[in-house]
């Protein structure tokens, strides 16, 4: 129980006045929780915005322990209820003051913090909204034909037995990222099968799943069907070992720690996108849908195009998409033609001098750079570099703001170069190569260039259905 710490108070949830930090307090089975221990929240200018109540290890394993022994309670709902109350938490998510904050209010809160265009930061609530509406459905895309639904009871199952689609376990437990608000439109779909999910939001961005969980909760979800849970890295560890299964967001050094064989629950990694582009003809009827794949979301998104091989005028190609993505804006993020992803100023040096020591060799077309907002923020310059070599290490990059890496591609090369993409888009008339690139187990997703990489609409899956890592197909024989 939360008051069985020191320190801890049972808190209400609400806001603070306009000059002062807000309070974010973990969302737990009796409600909310508030600790001595928190963390200041800061926008990309260095200003405090909310204190962010951190939970302990040892409160996180004692509570995720006891949620394991029993199913949730949206597992006793019908289909049709969970679709019900997730549309009805769609709603709230996008148009509801939550928390004290209207739908604005904390798109301006979240653009701020992560540094994200405010414009991109309300498209992805969106984004939110539509998947909780159409989690059931999405899930249900991922049943296999032969499986009857969890409630086969009301099935006929026959006498020759059936197949049964059923849940691996009762809790997923979720450690997000803060890059992209969107990361929070693919753990719905595990409350749509009637699991309960515990999270622990990103300390550069908790407001989007604090927001989501008290909309889901509004609609009817049980306390102890849906957690946020803020903690520190060691306490995420016990988030992780708590789930019956994990999906966990984050760079090749999360991922690594959590699928390297140190925790015995399933973990689903949700990494680096590495997503690149392919162009084996003209490149000229492409270039605005590349240049959307590369800069749009801010890019910031795993699924932003990172790398573009073409077969004719790599050349030519590179220097036209750096005019395209020149005239993105540097603005702070909370304005709306902000185009540009902001860090503070030190991170975003930082970041600007790994891109110069990780470029040498290369041309640069479009050389990046920091644009100092005198605020103690700083926005990223769009980046675009030549290479000689389709094999480059260059290729494999993913850095937090629209950043190509453009190469000469020729038929020898094959499908190498593209491995390990989360998607691929491309641009051929040969069938042959599309299958090809099917055929490759390392890439995930295939897209033809009548949309950007980042298209990704309720339903469609993202690396694979989330379903077919919470569900699988038992056996069933009954007289």
């Amino acid at each position: 129980m939360a008051a069985a710490f020191p320190g801890a108070t049972r808190a209400a949830a609400g806001g603070a006045p306009p000059d002062q930090p807000r309070l974010l307090d973990a969302l737990v089975p009796e409600g909310t929780y508030r600790t001595g221990r928190r963390e200041t929240v800061r926008d990309v200018a260095g200003r405090p915005v909310a204190e962010l109540t951190l939970v302990p290890p040892l409160y996180v394993g004692r509570t995720l322990d006891r949620l394991r022994r029993r199913p949730a309670v949206a597992a006793n709902w019908a289909p049709s209820e969970r679709e019900a109350r997730l549309r009805a938490a769609a709603t709230a998510f996008t148009t509801a003051p939550l928390g004290g904050l209207e739908p604005d209010a904390h798109h301006r809160l979240v653009a701020r913090t992560t540094g994200v265009p405010v414009s991109v930061i309300r498209a992805a609530s969106e984004i939110v909204g539509e998947s909780l509406a159409h989690a059931v459905r999405a899930a249900e895309r991922a049943r296999p034909r032969g499986a009857l639904p969890p409630d086969w009871q009301h099935t006929d199952v026959g006498t020759d037995g059936a197949a049964v689609w059923r849940r691996r376990g009762r809790l997923l437990s979720v450690n997000a990222s803060g890059n992209h608000p969107a990361v929070h439109s693919l753990w719905p779909e595990a409350l749509a099968l009637g699991y309960r999910v515990a999270v622990r939001p990103s300390r550069r961005d908790p407001f989007t799943a604090h927001r989501l969980v008290l909309a889901l909760r509004s609609a009817g979800f049980a306390d102890e069907d849906v957690l946020l849970l803020p903690c520190d890295h060691r306490a995420a560890d016990e988030v992780v070992r708590g789930g019956d299964l994990a999906m966990v967001f984050g760079g090749d050094d999360v991922v690594d720690r959590y699928t390297g064989g140190s925790s015995d629950t399933p973990v689903l990694p949700q990494g680096p996108g590495r997503v690149k582009i392919l162009i084996t003809g003209a490149w000229e009827p492409h270039l605005d849908v590349i240049a959307d794949s590369v800069g749009g979301l801010g890019g910031v998104s795993c699924l932003n195009t990172t790398a573009v091989l073409v077969e004719h005028d790599a050349q030519g190609f590179a220097e036209a998409l750096a005019e395209r993505l020149a005239a993105l804006r540097p603005l702070p993020p909370d304005q709306e033609d902000a185009g540009l992803p902001c860090l503070p100023l030190t991170e975003a040096r930082t970041v600007d001098a790994f891109l110069r020591q990780r470029a040498h060799g290369t041309r640069a077309v479009l050389a990046g750079g920091v644009h100092d907002l005198a605020d103690g923020s700083a926005a990223l310059r769009p980046a675009v570099h030549l290479l000689d070599d389709p094999a480059a290490e260059q290729l494999a990059l993913e850095l937090p703001f629209p950043c190509a890496w453009v190469a000469p591609w020729s038929r020898e090369h094959g499908t190498a170069p593209l491995r390990r993409s989360l998607v691929v888009g491309v641009a051929t008339q040969d069938d042959a190569l599309v299958d090809a690139l099917l055929g490759e187990p390392s890439i995930r997703n295939v897209y033809g260039l009548d949309r950007p990489t980042w298209w990704l609409p309720p339903g469609i899956p993202h690396d694979g259905y989330l379903a077919e890592f919470l569900m699988r197909s038992t056996a069933l024989a009954r007289n």
